[in-house]
């Protein structure tokens, strides 16, 4: 090892190596599942070079392997967290077993455990579409990561007239909450409705967007997020992702 190489929280190589999210790894260690060099880590907090061999005991690889992730479709009126407006209905109410989707691309799994979902990214209540439910903490930091840098696109169905110097600032030019905003890639997906592109999700963004241009979003619903697309599923309905499938 080099002579300026620092140790790290073992929990920290295991997210790093993409085996488990840091608190995903810091439960292992409690249960003594890690092993560094080979020994059981029993305590939480310890450190180890990176040119260590960390890794999970066959029993946390299976634990891991078992979290499933939801794609919904999230009807308007739905909130998306349970730490949202308290009088409304969360859209994890929606995973049940009536209302999985199944086509000819899905199956469900032998087993219906959706316990501990937790939403990867927020859709506003007024807002439809895609919707990411997990289990898993590698795929939560994948989507909502510090680091996280992935597109999600809506289609948007405005009141009012772009002018194509309008079109122009949606796409790069504006700033909400004196924050410049990254570049978008916005344009015209049909007669009625524009499609947005965004790599940030700040809060109400596509709405505000479209305020500062002086038209005002009357539908707005997600469709992507990454290379994980919304498809044919209905609104309401729900499928796990599938094993060929990745943000």
């Amino acid at each position: 090892m080099s002579v300026n190489e620092e140790q790290v929280r073992i929990s920290k190589i295991l997210s790093e190596k993409g085996l488990c999210s840091r608190r995903e790894a810091d439960r292992y260690i409690e249960q003594g599942l890690v092993l560094l060099d080979g020994e059981v880590v029993s305590e939480l907090g310890t450190r180890a070079f990176r040119s260590q061999k960390v890794e999970l005991m066959k029993k946390a690889s299976s634990i891991q392997a078992s979290k499933a992730t939801v794609i919904l479709n999230k009807p308007v009126g739905y909130i998306s967290h349970l730490d949202d407006e308290k009088e409304f209905t969360p859209a994890s109410s929606l995973v049940t077993p009536d209302n999985f989707y199944v086509n000819n691309n899905t199956k469900q799994k032998s087993r219906f455990n959706t316990t501990g979902l937790a939403p990867a990214g927020r859709l506003d209540i007024d807002s439809s579409g895609l919707l990411v439910l997990t289990q898993d903490g590698r795929i939560a930091k994948q989507i909502i990561g510090e680091n996280a840098i992935i597109e999600k696109e809506y289609l948007v169905r405005i009141d009012g007239t772009l002018n194509n110097t309008s079109m122009d600032l949606l796409n790069h030019g504006l700033a909400l909450d004196d924050y410049k905003l990254k570049p978008a890639k916005v344009f015209w997906q049909n007669e009625d409705q524009l499609s947005f592109t965004l790599i940030e999700g700040r809060h109400r963004q596509i709405r505000r967007m479209c305020d500062l241009v002086g038209v005002k979003v009357v539908g707005l619903k997600r469709v992507r997020i990454g290379n994980v697309r919304l498809g044919d599923i209905p609104t309401k309905r729900w499928r796990f992702l599938n094993s060929n499938e990745s943000f």
